[in-house]
């Protein structure tokens, strides 16, 4: 079944059941925790019996039995109640004390992620309303077993169906479900620019998400390296999530794929609270939220910033977007030996922000510290829940040769294929051709109408007040009352001069021509970084003519014409 196919018959359950009962922004909270019961649950039948039988012998032996099950199981989780959902169903009469008793049935790292769904009271409610034996019975229906519906896939039925629900609620959060198409893109920009660091035997590499979510993006980056680099390849998978739906979905696949789901921190925010704090890693892949506000962390991220050893030490960007301080938590966990970043923005941390505000002063500490290699502007309508034009940018602290000191800038913004289906906001995606095209732009590493190489300081430019006097109506310049010239503040005007230019060739060439007895104070300049990648590829494209204009009125015209007789004579 694909996966759009099973997310719909699990929507429709929702939507049947609970519609008129829970308000649509409250579906995701029942329907996703029993999507991942059941999966559970598919997993867990072979050995159902076995582990309760365990769990009988044990309970009363050992303090804490739940790693001696395991181990007899050969599974990282058990569920050591008599019930299953299909004996929950079995006895209709007893459904909500059985599905109690087997919740709690479920070892201790099973638990911990139930308990971030907080399902107690819908349950409560369900039973109430005579709903939950309904959903139980529904749900035993899907057959969710990996052999059936492999991590992958399971992986993009919770997206697509966190998106519904996201949708249905009319929730405006910064929060952008990655789109696998660029997830695909990301990892391939950030592993198949380092590959012979990923060849080898006996090698282990460490991957981390800041904002992991359902994990999708830590399992495809994996997969990618296996099939694409090296399937001997060892990597250990790290993460963190704010959202405690999505922090226990991330957990529950992380246990199905035998992964470490203790990897996985949360429900924190990595700005204000650090799960790996000790910790440095080789790759770093994220997808932050958008113009979302830090004020909740305010205090904390201030302090830090104070510390010169401390994450922040940059700077801080507008309360409103705290994009660029994700930028810095993950560059304060690269590897001193080499880690290489890719993250997802929009167009923000580019250039908001002017010389001397937060946003420019951390441009500037991250492109003097020679650590952005490439940015790559991707077409707009790509994500599910906007349709702004967004970026990769990918990061690496030892560059190789023929890119230190160098930025790219890769234009894609014309390479996708329009879907079958719109999805959300989503009605474009990049597919394997042209994501192969675009890996050879950034492999060639040359200059051509897709790409652009800058040395650094290209972005760099100093603003400069420029300053005229007061005078008097036959021009004279008029002076305060300590004898000094008096500034006229309403004539004030700023340049901004790139550092490629000569600043007082400039002031000669663009300021003199119009104001010829100007003056600015050199004390009072400031430096800044941005980068506009619409300006570097932007191409000039001439007005069609009037005949042409002309040409396409009367074609109209016609074709109206052709319509309206076309109507009359079907109505005789």
């Amino acid at each position: 079944m694909e996966k759009q196919n099973l997310s719909s018959l699990i929507w429709s359950t929702a939507d049947d059941l609970l519609r008129g009962l829970f308000k649509p922004s409250e579906y995701g909270r029942i329907i996703l925790p029993f999507v991942v019961l059941r999966r559970l649950d598919c997993v867990l039948e072979p050995q159902k019996d076995k582990a309760y039988e365990l769990h009988e012998k044990y309970k009363n032996k050992l303090k804490d039995f739940n790693h001696v099950i395991q181990s007899q199981l050969n599974l990282p989780f058990f569920n050591a109640s008599k019930f299953d959902l299909l004996g929950i169903k079995s006895d209709p009469n007893n459904v909500y004390k059985n599905f109690n008793n087997y919740i709690q049935g479920y070892s201790k790292n099973v638990l911990d992620i139930i308990e971030n769904f907080q399902i107690d009271p819908l349950v409560t409610k369900l039973n109430n309303n005579k709903k939950l034996y309904l959903l139980i019975d529904k749900f035993t229906e899907f057959d969710l077993h990996p052999n059936k519906v492999d991590n992958h896939m399971m992986g993009s039925v919770y997206e697509e169906l966190l998106r519904k629900f996201s949708e249905m609620s009319n929730e405006e959060s910064g929060d952008h479900f990655t789109p696998r198409d660029v997830v695909k893109l990301l990892v391939s920009l950030v592993f198949g620019g380092d590959k012979e660091n990923l060849k080898g035997e006996d090698k282990i590499r460490s991957i981390y998400d800041s904002c992991c979510g359902t994990g999708g993006m830590l399992t495809i980056g994996k997969e990618w390296i296996h099939e694409n680099i090296n399937k001997k390849l060892k990597l250990e998978l790290f993460g963190q999530e704010l959202n405690d739906v999505t922090y226990a979905i991330c957990k529950s696949d992380f246990l199905m794929a035998d992964e470490n789901p203790e990897n996985i921190k949360g429900p924190l925010s990595s700005l204000s609270e650090d799960g790996h704090q000790d910790r440095k890693f080789d790759y770093m892949i994220t997808n932050p939220p958008f113009g979302v506000s830090w004020k909740s962390e305010v205090d904390f991220i201030k302090n830090e910033m104070k510390d010169p050893n401390g994450r922040f030490v940059a700077g801080i960007p507008r309360i409103s977007d705290g994009s660029l301080l994700f930028l810095q938590h993950l560059i304060d966990k690269m590897e001193p030996k080499g880690s290489r970043i890719g993250i997802v923005f929009n167009g923000s941390p580019l250039f908001a922000g002017d010389a001397g505000s937060g946003e420019s002063e951390i441009r500037k500490w991250v492109i003097e510290k020679d650590l952005l290699e490439t940015i790559v502007m991707l077409p707009d309508r790509l994500f599910f829940n906007t349709g702004i034009t967004t970026y990769i940018w990918i990061l690496d602290n030892q560059k190789n040769k023929n890119r230190k000191g160098k930025i790219q800038l890769i234009d894609t913004k014309d390479f996708y294929k329009f879907t079958k289906k719109k999805l959300g906001e989503k009605n474009k995606e990049i597919d394997n051709e042209q994501r192969l095209e675009i890996m050879k732009i950034y492999e060639d590493f040359s200059e051509n109408e897709r790409s652009k190489i800058y040395k650094n300081d290209y972005f760099k430019y100093t603003k400069i007040i420029v300053d005229q006097y007061f005078k008097d109506k036959l021009g004279n310049i008029i002076n305060d009352k300590k004898g000094d010239p008096k500034i006229d503040k309403s004539m004030r005007n700023f340049e901004r001069i790139p550092s490629y230019q000569d600043i007082e060739k400039y002031l000669l060439e663009e300021v003199k021509p119009y104001i010829k007895d100007y003056f600015y104070n050199k004390d009072l300049n400031k430096t800044g970084y941005e980068i506009s990648l619409t300006k570097e590829f932007y191409k000039y494209k001439e007005l069609r003519s009037i005949d042409e204009i002309k040409n396409d009125l009367v074609k109209l015209d016609e074709e109206i014409a052709n319509l309206e007789n076309i109507y009359e004579f079907s109505n005789k």
